[in-house]
């Protein structure tokens, strides 16, 4: 079984690829993800589409600063090529992501990527 870094990493990987088949594959069917700037993702179609919808809007890239475990959580600290800096927190039970939260600038992201500022709320 996958230990929490070990998850992230493929987690990273997925998410750089724009991969959302292979990134829903890593959360459990009824997890959360809280990305704090936006609603929660409740359940695995609601974390498909949040991606789905972030990956067709956006090119993101996630460069690793850390990753740190401890017990069933993984934080990951990132940058990305323009600057915007963020963390997560991943909750891993059985090999799979349970719960995560994430912070970042939503209105920074907004303005590096031309995106209109009525999506910050």
């Amino acid at each position: 079984m996958l230990r929490p870094k070990e998850v992230v990493c493929r987690w990273i990987d997925a998410f750089n690829e724009h991969d959302t088949d292979s990134i829903v594959s890593l959360y459990h069917d009824h997890a959360v993800n809280h990305q704090v700037a936006n609603e929660p993702a409740v359940g695995i179609e609601a974390i498909r589409n949040m991606f789905a919808s972030e990956f067709a809007a956006a090119d993101m890239t996630a460069i690793v600063e850390n990753i740190f475990e401890d017990g069933q959580w993984a934080i990951l600290e990132w940058r990305d090529p323009m600057g915007l800096r963020g963390c997560g927190f991943f909750q891993v039970v059985n090999g799979k992501i349970l719960f995560q939260r994430g912070y970042w600038d939503k209105l920074s992201f907004l303005k590096q990527h031309n995106l209109p500022f009525d999506q910050v709320k």
